[in-house]
């Protein structure tokens, strides 16, 4: 699963190496050398798990599909973005992010009477 591109629909063969990877990134991490660029690439896709071959100097539109599947794999690329969020440990354990639903607040009816019930009542 590639943590670069989260929609990623083939896994990519390196000549240089002869490894599969997901992106170039994944190929750049684990390895100590650059990616070989080629005129032919092979691609593995991951839904039908086939693997099949693309010349990349006669690319064209129905070259954007799986052969066997037709799943479409040239997209959009889908990166993960950085978010700001409360990160706590179990809640059980530490429970300060959690709002204690018995805690009152300014206007919470002191008496029975301070409720509005007309609603309620037929």
């Amino acid at each position: 699963m590639c943590k670069h591109i989260l929609n990623a629909q083939v896994a990519i063969r390196a000549m240089c190496c002869r490894r599969w990877f997901d992106c170039s990134e994944c190929h750049a991490e684990v390895s100590d050398h650059p990616l070989r660029k080629t005129n032919e690439m092979v691609f593995a896709c991951k839904k039908c798990k086939k693997v099949f071959r693309k010349d990349m100097t006669d690319y064209e539109e129905e070259d954007e599909y799986c052969p066997h599947c037709d799943n479409h794999y040239i997209l959009d690329a889908v990166t993960p973005e950085a978010k700001l969020e409360i990160e706590t440990e179990d809640i059980r354990v530490d429970n300060r992010v959690v709002v204690d639903p018995r805690t009152k607040l300014k206007d919470d009816p002191k008496t029975i009477f301070d409720l509005d019930v007309s609603e309620m009542m037929g």
